[in-house]
């Protein structure tokens, strides 16, 4: 039987999702706590990497076992087992063929950016002294949705086939002290939320215009674009299927 997990982590503490040896990932921690639980190895595959210091409110990852579960209970002795910093919110069976990570139809992720100096963000926001200009980084923001390929948003060196992305917003909102950005797309490249950030907070700087925006895509170099901002403003808040999927 297959299931999806539903869960939610403050990625500080960590080295990410994906299980690497002698550090502690999200990955390793779930898959070591099922096997306490169950007493059987089980493989959990993600919806994709998060970075080091990334955080997740809604990620979600399947596994399968030939156990019969009480789904409230095990998320129950899960969340007693994982560290705080970890919760699991849900587990529900799905079709044997529903994956995770292929299946995902859009991802939303939210940037968070203080303007003010607040000590009990400072693992969940990027501090910025400068003063931004969030008119002219949301004129620039409308102009992603223009263009498909994101190669000047892509870390360097990474194995992928195509740079094309589908986004379908993107947008800033200033909420009291913060600035949040939240962008949406069919998929993402490696470290482009973060690139496309510091780029649009360029933008907000003044140091680049709103309409130098369509060069920079144009040109597919990663060198034109903004300096990629720190991961531990980077939240995955949405992960969406096809209801097909779910048993």
């Amino acid at each position: 039987m297959r299931y999806f997990i539903r869960l939610g982590y403050e990625g500080s503490s960590f080295f990410g999702w994906q299980r690497q040896p002698n550090v502690p990932t999200i990955q390793q921690m779930l898959e070591e706590s099922f096997e306490t639980i169950l007493g059987e190895k089980v493989s959990i595959t993600g919806a994709g990497r998060t970075d080091t210091g990334v955080h997740a409110t809604d990620y979600i990852a399947h596994f399968d076992t030939s156990r019969t579960l009480v789904e409230e209970e095990l998320v129950y002795k899960l969340n007693s087992l994982l560290p705080k910093s970890i919760a699991v919110f849900d587990i529900v069976p799905v079709n044997d063929e529903a994956h995770a990570r292929f299946d995902a139809k859009a991802r939303t992720y939210e940037y968070h950016i203080n303007v003010i100096k607040d000590p009990f963000r400072v693992n969940s926001s990027w501090y910025v002294r400068k003063d931004l200009d969030v008119k002219r980084m949301n004129e620039a923001a409308q102009i992603l949705p223009e263009y498909t390929d994101f190669k000047c948003f892509s870390k360097v060196k990474t194995d992928v086939k195509t740079y094309d992305c589908t986004i379908t917003a993107a947008h800033w909102e200033a909420i009291d002290h913060c600035l949040v950005f939240t962008i949406t797309a069919n998929r993402f490249l490696r470290n482009m939320v973060r690139a496309i950030v510091g780029t649009l907070v360029n933008v907000g700087t003044g140091k680049t215009s709103p309409d130098e925006l369509h060069q920079i895509i144009k040109s597919r170099n990663r060198s034109q674009a903004g300096s990629s901002v720190p991961a531990h403003g980077l939240y995955l808040t949405k992960i969406e299927y096809p209801t097909h999927l779910y048993l």
